[in-house]
């Protein structure tokens, strides 16, 4: 299937409020709302397989972050991880709703847990797919070799742009190298020769993986704690940031958080088994 065909019947639209942010939308159902949030350096077509499975249940928005995707490039914030979580707040507001689910896959997960702790009024059930920006007070909090893996790709997809430069950044989120298809490299080609973009990325980059403001934004144990949300956290076996060790840890430390593993997944368990992806996040916002 192609990004195309999966998305037929969905809407693009922008909202503009505070924010100027680009949604894929699928908002027929009637049902609950259900925001989805991307990983760095990503856009809203990570959930280019989930759409139409999941909107036959909720009103799915799946959005670009700023300085991501197509949505608005404004300069740089340092405080980069409350700004994206408002932004967040301010979809929420330009779509007339108060409350909602949230997904968050990698740095989309990041987010959710800020939105869980600051307006946990505005949350109704939280998924943390593979999130990053947690110290699991286990020994894989130290730098990975993933981690150090994808920060390398990510700059150089930027900085060397060319099919085969996204191609590989494209690949570290996939457990098999054939997931990614030539639709998606184009697609992510496209986005990152908007020198905007580049210019976005690069600084957001500076801030991630360690360095920068990075550290300070990390969630310690009192931090994930304190989330008074239901929680899922949804892990991959196959995930190269840190293993689904840390994934069981997290759902420990989170109050009354359930764990699930997908299997022959890696960084996008969303996009490489979209069937069982969507089966356990409907099963667990319906409560079945």
């Amino acid at each position: 299937m192609t990004i195309h065909i999966d998305l037929a019947g969905c809407e693009i639209k922008y909202y503009e409020n505070k924010y100027k942010t680009r949604v894929l939308e699928n908002s027929f159902s009637g049902g609950d709302t259900l925001i989805c949030l991307h990983g760095i350096g990503g856009h809203a077509e990570a959930y280019t397989h989930n759409m139409k499975r999941l909107g036959e249940h909720f009103n799915v928005y799946a959005v670009d972050f700023l300085w991501h995707g197509f949505s608005q490039k404004k300069p740089f914030n340092p405080e980069w991880l409350p700004e994206l979580g408002y932004q967040v707040l301010d979809l929420m507001d330009a779509i007339g709703v108060e409350k909602a689910h949230i997904e968050g896959e990698s740095l989309g997960g990041w987010v959710t847990i800020w939105l869980a702790l600051n307006h946990p009024e505005r949350v109704n059930k939280i998924i943390l797919n593979t999130t990053a920006g947690v110290r699991y007070a286990i020994q894989e909090d130290k730098p990975t070799e993933g981690r150090a893996l994808l920060a390398q790709r990510s700059i150089d997809a930027l900085n060397n742009l060319s099919k085969e430069t996204v191609q590989k950044r494209l690949e570290w989120l996939m457990a098999k190298p054939d997931r990614v298809t030539e639709e998606l490299i184009d697609l992510r080609y496209q986005i990152y020769a908007n020198e905007d973009t580049k210019k976005a990325l690069t600084q957001l980059y500076s801030n991630s993986w360690g360095e920068g403001t990075s550290d300070k934004f990390e969630f310690h144990k009192e931090d994930l704690m304190r989330l008074n949300v239901p929680t899922l956290v949804l892990w991959s076996d196959k995930n190269p940031g840190v293993g689904p060790e840390s994934g069981e840890r997290l759902a420990e430390l989170i109050p009354n958080a359930k764990y699930y593993c997908i299997n022959d997944a890696a960084h996008w368990p969303q996009w490489e088994k979209p069937v069982e992806h969507d089966s356990v996040v409907i099963g667990f916002l319906l409560d079945k």
